[in-house]
């Protein structure tokens, strides 16, 4: 089977650990000869995208409830929501690598090696969840990631400029502020997810390169500039606005140029 196929059948799985083991092995195999080549979608190919288990019971990001991470419901519920992060981003990446057709090989790599790390990352944050006591499911989650998805389908720049160089990006931003509050409470559970958010936090770096590399890459083949154009994208798709504080550091090492983070912060500024 052409390895984008595969991809879509892992994308269709909606049990978490099948899709963990699916996506895993298929990062993992030596036969991903003509994952470049060839149209391989077809118009069905849509039905059953993406397959998700019945819980957690999925509501508006103003619907998820607030809960202190001073008390430990509150900590496995904060677990639990990246937990929840890392599950769409496995099924992000997967549609990106089945989706579009007439990529490089390298971008198709590119992208199961991103899926094959959040899958890792929703492995790590599933098993810590589970020594606190609960499991994936047992809070609500929002759909943010996947909207963002649906709206970008028929367009790979769009994707590109708006999930993993924005979304995702926010991760970068968001995660070392959540490390401070997890290190003031001060408890082994909280210790040991600070540790896995030092791995997402490494990792995620890399995934926002790759999205970053693709967008400009796609900009230069279309003949467009990649910085005038991303307020237009973010405009027309109706992508979120950025908050602060920026992780300049993070991001810069992400590949934004500096012209990039001088914007972002004069546009916050003028909110």
């Amino acid at each position: 089977m052409h390895p984008r196929l595969r991809a879509l059948e892992a994308l269709r799985l909606a049990d978490p650990e099948l899709k963990v083991a699916a996506t895993r092995a298929l990062a993992a195999s030596d036969d991903l000869e003509g994952i470049g080549e060839g149209a391989v979608r077809t118009a069905d190919d849509d039905e059953g995208v993406p397959g998700r288990p019945d819980r957690p019971e999925r509501v508006s990001a103003f619907a998820v409830p607030k809960r202190s991470p001073f008390v430990t419901e509150g900590r496995a519920a904060l677990v639990h929501s990246i937990c929840h992060i890392e599950f769409n981003a496995i099924n992000l990446a997967l549609d990106a690598v089945w989706r579009f057709d007439g990529m490089p090989a390298a971008y198709y790599r590119d992208w199961l090696r991103v899926a094959d790390e959040e899958a890792q990352h929703f492995g790590l944050l599933h098993a810590h969840l589970q020594t606190m006591g609960w499991r994936y499911g047992d809070y609500p989650g929002h759909d943010g990631l996947w909207t963002m998805c649906e709206r970008t389908k028929d367009d790979v720049l769009a994707r590109m400029a708006l999930v993993p160089r924005t979304l995702e990006a926010r991760g970068l931003d968001a995660t070392p502020q959540i490390q401070a509050k997890l290190r003031r409470v001060n408890t082994p559970d909280a210790h040991e997810a600070v540790a896995i958010l030092d791995i997402i936090l490494r990792d995620e770096v890399g995934h926002v390169a790759i999205g970053n590399h693709w967008y400009r890459w796609l900009c230069e083949r279309a003949g467009l500039d990649p910085e005038p154009l991303y307020p237009q994208l973010v405009a027309r798709y109706e992508a979120p606005r950025l908050k602060p504080p920026f992780n300049h550091e993070a991001r810069a090492r992400a590949g934004f140029s500096e012209e990039e983070l001088r914007m972002l912060d004069a546009q916050a500024a003028a909110r």
